[in-house]
């Protein structure tokens, strides 16, 4: 599993399922729906669970994107409420608590800027309960956001900018989103991952920075995310697998050719792959040629999931209301 770069929860399971014949010990697994939107949890259980899946204790959940999903209004408000639902599990907080929301990403990068737009669609409140008071219905929670930028941009530590924060306005609850790497080219672009063991930015794509955790800022911390994009090592990888199962099928059972085949080591075989490629390619990722307009999508219903999580007073019509 090392050798496989995910940040999918989801697909972590399946690979040690894959390749041990039988579930993770210390992992649950359910799958269920809200309404037409496919949703799995997956809850790591104890340390056990963690080393089998090499992520923290805790749980994720993962939506799976209906079709037309980037293209249709209704299901993009379908998505956000079941967001929302899978969100409110969660988020423990009373009317009067804080919530800051981080989006964490490159803006002048299409792949990564998810966090930021997600920033600028949401639900700000913070300011108005402190300035304006009684303009503002007693049920509506304070909310403030940032997005920090990256290293490169600021030359800072996202890390060090959220603690920053944190340690000024003091929130009750952190909710981060990012942008994540999968494993599987069909699940980029959709799939949304809900996760309560904070995030460590840029790990995706092998650059990973300060953890943004409770264990680092003293404050629950909820991660969101969507995979954006996969390795391109991970996709040649996929393709010479593809290649060699079939050429098990047509070799003659028992023949030297077949055993030879068969005796292949595929985790020396992701090695190899990375060494031979990294010339040429370096740490490559790949993301589709669409990306301008999903991760545009992704922002509104992500957005719109976490309005409706963090204003429970409030439905979806009067948080478009406040918005526009």
């Amino acid at each position: 599993m090392r050798n496989l770069r995910t940040d999918l929860a989801v697909e972590a399971r399946e690979i040690y399922a894959k390749e041990s014949n039988g579930n993770p010990e210390g992992v649950e697994y359910n799958e269920y729906k809200i309404g037409d939107v496919n949703v799995i949890d997956v809850k790591i259980t104890n340390e056990i669970g963690e080393r089998n899946m090499g992520k923290p204790v805790g749980t994720y959940i993962t939506l799976d994107l209906p079709e037309f999903a980037h293209y249709d209004g209704e299901v993009m408000d379908e998505v956000s409420k079941a967001m929302a639902k899978s969100l409110e599990g969660l988020v423990k907080l009373e009317d009067s608590m804080t919530a800051l929301v981080v989006g964490l990403g490159n803006w002048n990068v299409t792949p990564d800027a998810l966090g930021p737009k997600v920033i600028s669609r949401l639900m700000i409140t913070r300011h108005l309960k402190e300035l304006v008071p009684d303009s503002i219905d007693e049920g509506v929670r304070p909310v403030c956001a940032i997005a920090p930028g990256v290293l490169g941009i600021t030359g800072i530590e996202t890390g060090e900018i959220i603690r920053g924060v944190v340690d000024k306005i003091k929130p009750n609850l952190i909710v981060c989103i990012d942008a994540l790497a999968s494993r599987k080219m069909d699940r980029v672009n959709k799939t949304i991952q809900i996760g309560n063991t904070g995030i460590s930015p840029g790990s995706g794509v092998g650059n990973k920075r300060m953890e943004i955790s409770e264990r680092t800022l003293g404050v629950p911390v909820i991660a969101v995310g969507v995979p954006t994009v996969v390795d391109a090592a991970t996709m040649a990888n996929d393709t010479i697998d593809l290649v060699l199962d079939a050429m098990i099928k047509e070799a003659t059972a028992g023949g030297k050719f077949y055993e030879m085949l068969k005796s292949i080591d595929k985790n020396e075989k992701g090695r190899m792959i990375r060494e031979v490629l990294d010339p040429y390619v370096g740490n490559l990722m790949v993301t589709p040629k669409e990306v301008d307009m999903v991760i545009d999508s992704l922002s509104r219903i992500i957005a719109n999931g976490i309005n409706i999580a963090l204003q429970p007073a409030l439905d979806l019509e009067d948080i478009n209301k406040f918005l526009n």
